[in-house]
């Protein structure tokens, strides 16, 4: 018993210590190791993008960590981060586990998503002009553009640009405003001026005495109102680095000039050539534009539309300035209605003479182009003397082909003979036609010859009311005869071979003003 006794003291000292040695680790260890309830699987290892970021105890804390880790590479900056995040997670069953804190885990996984980002999408703006876009980094740089477009015609920066919410529009999209610099300085003192007993004597002084006319010193020259002439839209975007244009390109794209076709409207007194030369377009090039003109030649009428290309930036400018000027000036002609004369008599009765006048006018452009003029005042120092011209009213006869069908064989003007007595300038145009076939009137009028004419073998010269003639030659016969009245398209005669011919067919010819024309250029 004394044996027994003696090794259990030992063995009860050796407990002692062993219980304290336990007690010291579990106060190092607690916070890192914890009794798990034993209830199935309660120990996850978790993995992101196959990295090991931590161990809980619970699943549900997985994804809480995991947005802790996204707001953290998100950062405060204005910009949408892509990164992969693949969770996965190991389970098992333990009756004490190390767990780690959720700051732990979020640092770890922010770590790794870093490491994982894919892309940034930047906070930007797009800007929509028309047909064209593109993409800025700042709505500072989207005004910058903005006012390289506007600065071009306001040196003296009078006018500042702003970005409000599009009222049209149901989303969220801005538009432009500009605003005078001056405006709110000049309302403030409009308040004061206008103000208390102001005001009632203002309205009674403009009852009593009307507003006298300005003279040329009162007017406020210079520029008066500015704007865009095109739609402008700004829409906020997330976009990648290589998407945002840098703000010089983009300032050189918008305000670069380029040609845009435009219609234009003929007006009296234009030729093909005078339209391209104000247009600085080649005669070619005008012509290779509109599907209507066949040629250099091709007919024209006043109110006829025609294809132009214009040069102007993607961001076009619309101003009204207020300008003074002197100038010499023609007076609107007079024209005096000569109800027995057709439209294409006129006589000068008066010739002019030009006026001097002093000016100031409200001048409206589209970029640098003048799109109108309104006077606010004038003053004549000398009058302008109109030109005074009679013209007739009546509508002249039209002509028409004096053939059905038949094949062109020769055109109006410098040819080589076709044979032996032939004219090397052919003054009418040729139709190759089998004989026989019907000739009819171009117009109505009075038959004047009708017979054998030379080397033009069977003819017929007909006079028209507006003192043109029409001739048909080498017809094989004469179906009218002189002093006859034929109406347009009434058959006058067979065609064929007479005179000096190469084979059957008709010749035409018009004569205006005694000379011959060329008749494709007036048949209907």
């Amino acid at each position: 018993m004394k044996f027994v006794s003696r090794h259990y003291k030992k063995i009860k000292i050796a407990y002692i210590k062993v219980a304290v040695l336990v007690a010291a680790i579990a106060a190092l260890f607690l916070p890192y190791y914890q009794k798990l309830e034993s209830t199935g699987d309660n120990q996850f290892t978790v993995y992101l993008n196959g990295e090991q970021v931590g161990v809980v105890d619970d699943v549900d804390r997985i994804d809480n960590c995991l947005i802790g880790a996204r707001k953290i590479i998100a950062g405060d900056g204005g910009e949408i981060v892509l990164a992969d995040s693949n969770v996965t997670y190991e389970s098992c069953e333990v009756l004490w586990g190390e767990v780690d804190d959720d700051d732990v885990i979020i640092s770890n996984m922010a770590s790794v998503l870093r490491n994982s980002i894919r892309e940034t999408l930047n906070r930007s703006y797009t800007v929509k002009i028309n047909e064209y876009t593109v993409n800025l980094a700042t709505t500072d740089e989207v005004l910058e553009l903005l006012q390289a477009s506007l600065g071009k015609y306001d040196p003296e920066s009078q006018y500042t640009i702003g970005l409000v919410m599009d009222p049209e529009r149901e989303l969220n999209v801005l538009t432009t405003a500009i605003y005078a610099k001056e405006d709110e300085k000049d309302e403030e003192q409009a308040v004061i001026v206008n103000a208390g007993i102001n005001s009632e004597l203002a309205n009674i002084f403009a009852t009593v005495e009307p507003e006298a006319e300005k003279d040329f010193d009162d007017y406020d020259l210079g520029l008066k109102s500015i704007g865009f002439g095109d739609s402008v839209e700004v829409v906020e975007a997330y976009l990648q680095d290589f998407e945002i244009t840098p703000l010089q390109t983009a300032i050189e794209e918008v305000t670069k000039e380029q040609e845009k076709e435009q219609i234009y409207e003929v007006v009296a007194g234009d030729t093909l050539s005078k339209i391209a030369m104000n247009n600085d377009l080649t005669l070619d090039r005008l012509i290779a534009m509109n599907d209507t003109i066949e040629s250099e030649n091709s007919i024209i009428r006043v109110g006829d539309e025609l294809i132009i290309t214009v040069p102007e930036p993607e961001l076009s400018v619309e101003r009204v300035e207020e300008v003074y000027y002197e100038e010499d000036y023609e007076a609107d002609i007079i024209y005096i209605d000569n109800d027995d004369w057709y439209t294409t008599q006129t006589r000068t009765l008066q010739e002019p003479s030009a006026g001097h006048r002093i000016v100031v006018a409200d001048v409206s452009y589209r970029n640098n182009e003048e799109v109108g003029r309104e006077i606010l005042k004038e003053e004549i120092t000398y009058e302008a003397v109109p030109k005074q011209v009679e013209r007739g009213t009546k509508i002249p006869p039209t002509y028409i082909k004096p053939i059905s069908g038949g094949r062109q064989s020769s055109g109006f003007g410098y040819r080589k003979a076709p044979t032996k007595g032939a004219s090397t300038y052919h003054q009418g145009v040729d139709w190759a036609t089998p004989t026989g076939t019907a000739v009819m009137a171009a117009s109505s009028g009075t038959v004047v010859k009708a017979g054998w004419g030379g080397g033009y073998g069977n003819v017929i010269y007909i006079n028209h009311p507006d003192g043109t003639q029409t001739r048909y030659a080498h017809l094989s016969k004469v179906l009218v005869s002189p002093g006859q009245y034929v109406s347009q398209g009434q058959k006058i005669a067979l065609s064929g071979n007479t005179g000096v011919s190469t084979g059957p067919h008709v010749h035409f010819e018009i004569v205006i003003n005694g000379s011959r024309v060329n008749p494709l250029k007036y048949l209907n």
